[in-house]
């Protein structure tokens, strides 16, 4: 077995279980290609936590239910957590200090039911920290670097995920996304990314940045490796408040997303040389205006174009509220957030400080030293909005705007059966570009942002590169539906996947 197998030797997950079931290759031999592989990769720092014993005991279950015919439908298949999932075993550290050592007692649901299908985790993936940034330089563990450009952020904050994808050193991996933290990094690593719609995944374990905001997603390869994941990652689950127990007529359970999604296939298999014949496919205006660089647009547009050349209808649409979803994200994130990391406080677990003379000095000190330059300013923000005084003018105003931008979304959607644009107004950019200017990442997540506040699903595709000396760098394109949609976005991404080779193309290191 090739050392990178990983990657050499299988197309994607489908042709990897068909291997698995012919006893072509095991899954630990295939646990132990993806284990020397992310060692090799080390200088990426995707990975914060590898333990080869769990990895091996995991694939060792996967190969024995395989032998006894009981497998699952991701048994043996390679893949790793965003270090944003809690995990028995392998640390979480949430890319903090203030999580520097901390091992959880319990797995967080997406990985259990990840680990039910039979998949086998080879680690936990570095992230910005608390889930909180555009590029992945937020981490306390060092920046992740971008397989493709070196000196490029992979994008954040899952950037580890799509790092490790688009490196092909695991064939899948999970992150969140709060406001583009799934779609973002997967356009700016060449992956595939998708956002469900809130509340169909389960948030139980996994460590809170915005509750109203966080939906687990998996980052593949392609759609159907997507497909694979989210599939049996979806399901209500009683220990999370804010998981649905039905998606529309239907329940919110594994399967759901398959079906949606064979039902979208048979439609479109039935069009023949046109597959998509009568989609409508809505282009807000603000998407594709001033602020979106000329090489991004241009990737896009040729996208648009290769859709409407499989029969979709491009319809031009208004989301007339896309910046104020700069301000209202970053007023209601910042407040969910300075709630939730108001329990590290140095008594019951995380980081506590070594030298305290009385409780608040310890709480004091504790969260000053275990917490990070971007995580203390937006809990500053988030505790400002929520004061006296303020809640009514900043944060409820803001709840307001999130409601009208909502609507905005409603009413395109009836005009259009998917909205499709950009992830992100640019390319990945350098690593420290904007150190100086600590809230300009922001900016980038405008595209992204106005989703997640409406809770729509949302996924991020590969469809080009850039241009000049950005040339190896990533371009991917946004497809927007409406709640409960996820099925129908995979299938219209594996039809454009169908005829575009952009989800194969691999980093020149990485090319088998």
């Amino acid at each position: 077995m090739a050392k990178h197998a990983l990657h050499t030797e299988f197309a994607d997950i489908a042709a990897l279980r068909q291997a698995l079931d012919r006893r072509a290759v095991s899954a630990v031999e295939l646990a132990r290609s993806a284990l020397d592989a992310a060692q090799d990769a080390a200088d990426l720092n995707a990975f914060l936590h590898i333990d080869a014993d769990l990895t091996l005991q995991q694939a060792r279950a996967a190969d024995a239910a395989l032998a006894a015919g009981t497998a699952g439908p991701l048994t043996g298949v390679p893949i790793a957590h965003k270090d944003a999932f809690v995990t028995r075993g392998w640390r979480t550290t949430a890319g903090s200090r203030m999580l520097g050592q901390y091992v959880s007692p319990f797995d967080a649901t997406v990985v259990e039911r990840l680990q039910e299908a039979g998949a086998v985790s080879i680690g936990k993936l570095n992230c910005d920290e608390f889930a909180m940034g555009s590029g992945n330089e937020n981490s306390a563990f060092g920046p992740v670097r971008n397989p493709w450009d070196r000196a490029a952020v992979p994008g954040g904050s899952s950037g580890g995920s799509a790092a490790a994808v688009a490196a092909r050193l695991v064939a899948a991996a999970t992150g969140t996304d709060t406001g583009g933290s799934v779609r973002q990094p997967a356009s700016l690593c060449g992956v595939t990314g998708i956002k469900p719609t809130y509340g169909t995944v389960s948030r139980f374990g996994i460590v809170a940045f915005g509750s109203s905001l966080d939906q687990a997603g998996p980052l593949a390869r392609s759609s159907r490796d997507a497909l694979a994941l989210l599939d049996a990652m979806a399901g209500f689950d009683p220990r999370d408040a804010t998981s649905v127990q039905n998606c529309g007529p239907v329940a919110n359970a594994p399967g759901r997303v398959q079906r949606d999604f064979d039902g979208a296939q048979a439609r479109y298999e039935a069009g023949g040389a046109q597959p998509l014949a009568g989609l409508r496919i809505g282009v807000p205006a603000e998407y594709l205006g001033d602020g979106l660089a000329d090489d991004v647009r241009a990737a896009v547009q040729a996208a648009l174009a290769q859709f409407e050349a499989l029969g979709a209808r491009r319809v031009e649409i208004s989301l007339p509220r896309t910046e104020l979803a700069i301000p209202a994200y970053y007023v209601i994130a910042p407040a969910e957030a300075s709630s939730n990391l108001a329990r590290y406080d140095g008594v019951r677990y995380g980081h506590r400080t070594a030298d305290y003379a009385d409780l608040t000095e310890m709480i004091s000190r504790s969260r000053a030293e275990g917490f990070g330059e971007e995580v203390k300013r937006r809990i500053l923000i988030g505790t400002y909005v929520l004061s006296h005084g303020y809640y009514d003018a900043y944060y409820l105003q803001a709840q307001r705007l999130r409601r009208l931008i909502a609507q905005d979304f409603q009413r395109a959607l009836e005009q259009c059966d998917v909205i499709m644009g950009p992830v992100a107004p640019t390319v990945a950019k350098d690593i420290g570009e904007n150190r100086d200017d600590p809230t300009a990442d922001w900016l980038a997540d405008i595209y992204t942002l106005g989703v997640s506040l409406a809770g729509l699903p949302a996924m991020s595709v590969p469809c080009g590169f850039g241009s000049g000396a950005h040339s190896r760098r990533p371009v991917g394109l946004q497809i927007i539906g409406n709640y409960f949609d996820e099925g129908r976005l995979l299938a219209i991404a594996d039809r454009y996947q169908h005829v575009t080779d952009w989800h194969l193309r691999a980093p020149a290191s990485q090319d088998a």
